[in-house]
Order: C-alpha cells, then structure tokens, then sequence
C-alpha cells in the first residue's frame, strides 16, 4: 500500500499552500488531520496535516515515536517510507481513520496520555 494517495497528497499540499504566508504568526490554520500513518509492529504514529509546498517531502503533524513524548513537528515523507518496525513491517496508512477535531486537540490528548489516541 503506498502511504499517501494522489488525493491525500493533494489535500496535504493544498493545507501546505494556505498555511505558507501564515506560518510563524497567530494566524496559522489549526487543520483537522488529512492522515493517519502507523507503524504496526512499532507503536509509532503520525498524524498529518499538510506538505510543505516548498519542499514536497517534508509534512507536518503530531508525531508519536512510541516512547511516551508525542510532539508536533515535520517528518521527511521519504524517511517514513523507509522505517520498519521490529518485524519488518513497513508504515501504513490508517485507511479507517476518520478525524474528528482540529490536530491541538489531538495534541492536548496526546500530552496528556504520552500517546495519540484517535
């Protein structure tokens, strides 16, 4: 399974270009997740929402390495492609993912729990 459809891309890219001119003020978007990708043998997930138009393989989103520090953050697209868990197991996307709050809400969670909880 690839991580990102050509939809998803789409949709992280178009969330990429709106946040641009904002970044860095008090007026950057707080998006709901696009995406949810997981480890399945390793604990980790990420939670995206969006790609840095400037640099198509760096997202952004609440990243969880399983160690109990959820933090907010870019990951390079390519570098997740990559992981493998303790079986060898690849990355996946959450294809029953379905958000349901703006990503500071998951993060109060995750703070909270030392885990994303969706």
């Amino acid at each position: 399974m690839q991580l990102l459809t050509q939809d998803l891309r789409n949709k992280l890219l178009a969330n990429g270009r709106q946040q641009l001119p904002l970044r860095g003020t008090d007026g950057e978007i707080d998006f709901v997740p696009v995406v949810k990708l997981f480890t399945p043998d390793a604990g980790a997930t990420w939670l995206l929402t969006e790609i840095d138009p400037e640099d198509s393989d760096i997202a952004f989103g609440l990243c969880d390495l399983g160690l109990g520090c959820p933090e907010v953050g870019s990951v390079s697209l390519s570098e997740l492609a990559s992981v493998r868990g303790r079986l060898g197991l690849p990355v996946e996307r959450d294809r029953h993912f379905k958000p349901n709050k703006a990503l500071s809400d998951y993060v109060l969670v995750a703070r909270r729990h030392g885990v994303i909880r969706t």
